[in-house]
């Protein structure tokens, strides 16, 4: 089973280092997001506080962006969302969710200036090589990092061939950990247009995954 933030996003039989923490089911299923409770969904949140947005969201959204593109871009980013926020306080709606699906609407629209580099990163990733030295460990260990190294390869190429919007959503559910409704707050699109979007996701993620089941070519 390979995670990614948290939630499965393929099912295999690799080995995968712990740090690919996410998880997408083979078959769709509803989501159950292990992310604490938005402590501003009780709709008493003013979103002209610049600053209480930033201490209740920022450490999260910094996380999300960083794991995008890295954290050096992912900081001007998150800067760039909390003032955007604050300058367009009135287009938030408090009748359709808490505030974070909107923050993370935001960031990832500022994201898409970054995605050629984020499409760079991962195929360099993916198209990167590693020799793990016989003799520094025990060989079925060494031969494990291996198998976990190879499917971190799979996985950066596969979702650098994902479209923007399937990349948009597979993270948006698997690293930041959002529900259904909530990527379709962040994203302006019907849930069932997240549904069919993320299912198209991970078959690709499972297609790609599954070269290394069957060995490494």
């Amino acid at each position: 089973m390979l995670e990614l933030g948290g939630r499965v996003v393929a099912s295999t039989h690799v080995t995968v280092p712990p740090d690919l923490e996410s998880a997408v089911a083979p078959q769709p299923v509803e989501p159950s997001s292990d992310r604490p409770a938005d402590p501003a969904s009780d709709k008493t949140v003013d979103p002209a506080d610049l600053g209480g947005l930033f201490d209740r969201h920022g450490a999260e959204l910094l996380r999300y962006c960083a794991r995008r593109v890295g954290p050096d871009h992912a900081e001007d980013v998150v800067a760039e969302t909390f003032l955007t926020a604050h300058a367009n306080f009135r287009s938030y709606d408090p009748s359709r969710s808490g505030p974070l699906p909107w923050l993370y609407g935001i960031a990832t629209n500022l994201l898409r200036r970054h995605g050629r580099e984020e499409v760079q990163a991962l195929r360099a990733f993916a198209r990167a090589g590693r020799v793990v030295q016989r003799g520094s460990e025990d060989w079925d260990r060494a031969a494990e990092r291996v198998d976990a190294y190879r499917a971190r390869h799979r996985l950066a190429k596969a979702l650098a061939s994902l479209s923007r919007k399937q990349r948009d959503v597979l993270l948006l559910f698997a690293v930041a950990q959002l529900e259904y409704e909530e990527i379709a707050v962040a994203l302006g699109m019907p849930v069932g247009t997240v549904r069919s979007t993320l299912h198209r996701a991970r078959a690709k993620v499972r297609d790609a995954l599954g070269l290394v089941r069957g060995g490494d070519q």
